[in-house]
This record gives C-alpha cells, structure tokens and sequence, in this order.
C-alpha cells in the first residue's frame, strides 16, 4: 500500500494545544439537534427526493420533535427554490420549527435564498465557504484575505437583507473546518459575529464541520475546545458542529465535540451523506437514551421513523445499523438467548419487587443495552429448529428446503409464528411442520379470507401508466373495481382503494424458487392495510401473479388481525 503518500493531521493543519478539559466532561444534556436530510443528505443521493417525499421526511422530523430543520439549498435548483416555498405557506411550519436554508457566498444565490423565505416569520440563513488551504489553492484560487473579503462581502449583503426582520438569523459554516488554520477561523468569526451584531438574544449560529475525518476523533475534540474558549462574543454564539464519517468514527466525532463544548450537532437520520455520510442522529439520540439523558427526540417508533427514511431516501437502513436496524434485537446465539431470557425474567421479577410496570423498571439486560420497547421493538430470537444438518435457523430451512429467500422483517415476523407453535407443543418443529406453518400463516390466504380476487387483468396504457382491473368479492358481495397506477401492483392497490380497502406497498422483494422455466417465483410484500402493517406471500410460475397474491395475502391476513 503507498502509504507514504499521506500526511498526518499534524502536518497538514495546526493543531491547537488546548490543556484539553474535555476528557473530564459528561455528556448531561442534549444538544439542538439539526437534521439536514433534506439538503446535505439530499443532494448525496443518486435520485433526489421529489417533493412528495421532501413533504414526508420534513413531517416526520416535526413528529418527532426537531425544532430546527434544514430544508434545502433554494438557490441550487427549482425544485429545492419551489419546496422552501411550500413551507412558506401560512401554517406549514409550526410556530415552535425554525426552518435553515443554505447557501454559498455569492450575491445572486444569496438575493435567491432570501426570496425563498420571503413571508417566513423566522428561519436561519446558513452561509457557507470553503476556508482550508486546499480548498483556497485548488478550487477557489484566493488567498486567505481574499476569501475572508468574499465571505465578508456576502454577509453584508445578508445583513441588508435581512433588515427589518428580526425573525431572521444568520449561521456560517468555515467549509474544512478541521483542515483551515484556527487563528484564520477565529479571525473571520470574530468580524462576522460583529458584522452581525450577535447578541445572546440574536445569536450567531457558528457551525463547524469536519468536512472530511482527517484524524481520530480526540483532534476533532481540542480544535472545537479551542474555538470554544477563544471566540469573541462566545454568550452570543450558539457553537455547532457537522462530522462526517470519513474514517468512520463521525458518531464519536460529535460525542466529543459536545464534550468540548459544541451546542448543536447537525447531522442525518441513519447517516446518510456524501461519501460514508454525515453523522448518525439516530445513533447519537439513543446513544443518549441508553446513558439515561434524555435526547429530547421521540424515537418510540423506530420502524416507522426507518420505513420512511428509506422510503424517501431509497437507501436500505443495515439490519445491524445501531438501535434501528432489522437485526439488533435478535439472537442467533443459543448462549445469547438463553441469558437474554433470563434477563427478561429477571427484569420482571425486579420490577414486581419495586412494584412498577416492567416498563419503568431500571433495563440490566445482558446483551441489550435498551430495553427494545422503547423504541416501539421486541427481542426477537430466532427459534431453533430441526434440520437434516441438525440445528438451524427458520430462514435456511425455508430457503434450502423450498426456495423462499425472507425479507429479514417477514423472517422476524414469521418466527413469532413459529414461537407461538413452538410454545405450545413443548417441542421443536420439523421442516414440514415449518412449511405447514408457513403455507398457513401466507400462501393460503392469497385465496382465503374475506376479500377474494375472483379475476382480474392489467395492461400498460402509456409511460409509467398501468390499469388493473379487479373482480373482487368482498364479505361476500361481488364487485368490478378499476385502477391506474406506475406499476401493476400501484393500479392494483388503486383498485382495491376504489372498493373501499386502503392499502399501501411498504417494502416488495421476489426471488425464483429454483431453476429452470417451469420453477415458481416467490412474492414478498408488506403493505399497511387500513392502518394495519402487514407482510403477504405469494408463488406462481408468473412473477406478476405471486405479486396479486402477495398483496391479497397481506389484506386478508391484516382484516383477520
């Protein structure tokens, strides 16, 4: 490896020597959280969000109690200019929301941002410019007195604009900041905090990012302790900080920065960002939870806050991804399962002794570091069965035996099933029994239960256009019902809209059960039916067919629930 063609931090930027105080600190309170999913993480995606999901992902963000939300780079792009707009509507924003809108230092952007907001009682104008020396040389081609005018001559021009609306503040961001000469940074946030006239009832906002992770989280610590402890005007300054996860370390990154003194963590849910990404909200929230601060963010339904994250970030959240993940609830160990269980008992037994619900009990255990019904889960052990190799897991009997290759979410749902079974006999399946068990709980009710697809037939009628229609027999009464949609499934879920069944696709997945042109394919979805989540199984030979069958399982085996 051509190592020797990298230089360490020391010899790349002047690190402070802080007599470092942040390492006898505790983290006690949350910081302002600012989720920048819509902008930062937005512009990092392949497809960026329409405004359909921007509406959605921003709603989510107000449910859970964000106060301060980035919306966007107006000046960017129309799309981005048209969605600050929505949210300039009376009653878009709640009165206790600020809104940040983010743009470089050039005048014509700027007037643009500013028309973007025009009729917004508050919002943050978040100014940004590349300070390191790299950046300097290479991209902006000034010295440091000329990108210290730029920036100079652009919050001027903010400050004009902004006159006559006291609900407007200003942030700036030293883009590379861990890269740029701190007594450079302390020079131009000293003239901007003045230009502003920041006071402690109009702070500035001082963001300031490691762009990109030049070192172990610790140099990141003392150079935000140092600003801290040398920035003029500091009561009327809201100190803030932006890791990205370069070396992968962004989380600890942000941890210590609040140690060091930094008062606000902008970042995504999940991580999402340019290259490995900004730092991890989720993570760092629970973080909190888990040492008993509370993070002042409501995470009690964290399947829902992924589905909608990946729905309109359309990246898959890891099933090991901390705290939200499909897999972090779960043992494969039978060591871990078994002192899991014990745990629980235990927990519940302590609880009964302190006279408190099990859920207000103090959480010891082992293997959990929180109790997964905080965040709207269950422990879930995968259910130890037979096979011919001996034992084995739920999903590689299925997949080995019939070809199913289970969404991780249908696998955890389906051992609940198995566990029920499992409960009741005393006894350990065997394969048939688990394909019994499956064809049950799935396959049949794509044919039984109380709507029936009695025929149907779908045809492509223009781009992205597609019609269904569907002779449906619902508790027993017959009807003709039609649907148009992107897709079959889209004009299907139309059709059954129109017969008075609301159901909405929330993750699909197929997969051929075997090889050859007479092989059956295998459906998987899982649809919220009437405010109902459920998963559906379907096979045939047509991949369209498993598909129908798949969602008429999900809708009757969600009108049995």
């Amino acid at each position: 490896m051509p190592f020797h063609r990298y230089r360490p931090a020391e010899e790349r930027v002047p690190l402070p020597n802080t007599d470092r105080a942040w390492p006898a600190q505790r983290l006690e309170r949350a910081p302002l959280w600012v989720p920048v999913d819509l902008r930062d993480g937005n512009q990092a995606l392949a497809e960026p969000m329409d405004p359909a999901r921007k509406r959605r992902m921003f709603d989510l963000f107000v449910a859970m109690g964000f106060k301060e939300i980035e919306i966007g780079y107006p000046s960017a792009s129309r799309a981005d200019f048209d969605f600050v707009r929505e949210l300039a509507a009376p009653g878009a924003v709640p009165d206790d929301v600020t809104v940040v809108v983010f743009t470089p230092a050039i005048p014509d952007l700027i007037d643009r941002t500013f028309a973007s907001i025009e009729g917004m009682p508050k919002a943050v104008v978040h100014l940004y410019t590349a300070t390191a020396p790299t950046w300097r040389d290479v991209v902006l081609n000034r010295s440091r007195d000329g990108v210290r005018q730029m920036i100079m001559t652009a919050a001027r021009r903010m400050a004009r604009l902004a006159e006559g609306r006291p609900g407007v503040r200003f942030q700036f961001s030293p883009e590379v900041f861990n890269l740029t000469e701190p007594d450079f940074v302390l020079e131009i946030c000293a003239e901007l905090t003045g230009l502003w006239d920041a006071t402690p009832e109009r702070p500035v906002i001082l963001n300031l990012p490691a762009t990109v992770e030049i070192a172990t989280p610790n140099v990141y610590a003392d150079q935000i302790e140092y600003m801290h402890r040398h920035l003029a005007r500091r009561d009327s300054i809201i100190l803030s900080v932006h890791p990205h996860n370069d070396r992968g370390t962004g989380v600890a990154c942000a941890e210590l920065a609040v140690l060091a003194g930094a008062q606000r963590v902008e970042g995504c849910l999940f991580g999402n960002g340019e290259r490995t990404g900004n730092v991890d909200l989720v993570t760092l929230a629970l973080n909190l939870h888990a040492q008993g601060v509370d993070p002042q963010i409501d995470f009690s339904d964290i399947d829902e806050i992924r589905r909608t994250a990946e729905h309109c970030t359309r990246l898959p959240v890891p099933a090991r991804h901390p705290y939200g993940g499909d897999l972090v609830y779960t043992a494969f160990s039978g060591t871990h399962q078994d002192a899991i269980g014990k745990g629980f008992a235990h927990h519940g037994e302590r609880a009964a002794e302190l006279g408190v619900p099990a859920a207000e009990a103090p959480w010891e255990v082992p293997y959990l570091p929180i109790d997964p019904a905080d965040v709207g889960r269950d422990y879930e052990a995968v259910i130890r069965v037979n096979s011919q190799s001996g034992k084995g897991g739920i999903a590689y009997l299925l997949q080995t035996g019939h070809g199913l290759d289970l969404p991780r979410r249908l696998q955890i749902e389906f051992s609940r099933v198995v566990q029920r079974a499992t409960d009741d006999s005393g006894e350990e399946v065997t394969a048939e029994d688990l394909w019994d068990l499956f064809r049950a709980e799935y396959l049949d009710h794509a044919d039984e239960g109380p709507v029936a697809l009695i025929g149907w037939r779908t045809s492509h009628t223009g781009p992205e256009r597609h019609d269904f229609t569907a002779e449906l027999r619902v508790d027993g009464r017959e009807s003709v019902h039609q649907g148009t949609g992107n897709g079959p499934l889209a004009a299907l879920t139309d059709a059954l809209g129109a017969a008075g069944i609301k159901v909405e696709i929330l993750h699909q997945a197929e997969n051929a059960t075997g090889s050859g042109s007479g092989s059956r394919a295998a459906a998987y979805v899982e649809c919220r039916v009437d405010g109902t989540t459920s998963w559906g199984v379907g096979l045939d030979t047509s991949i369209l067919t498993a598909s129908v069958r798949a969602v008429l399982s999900a809708v009757n085996r969600a009108r049995a629930a």
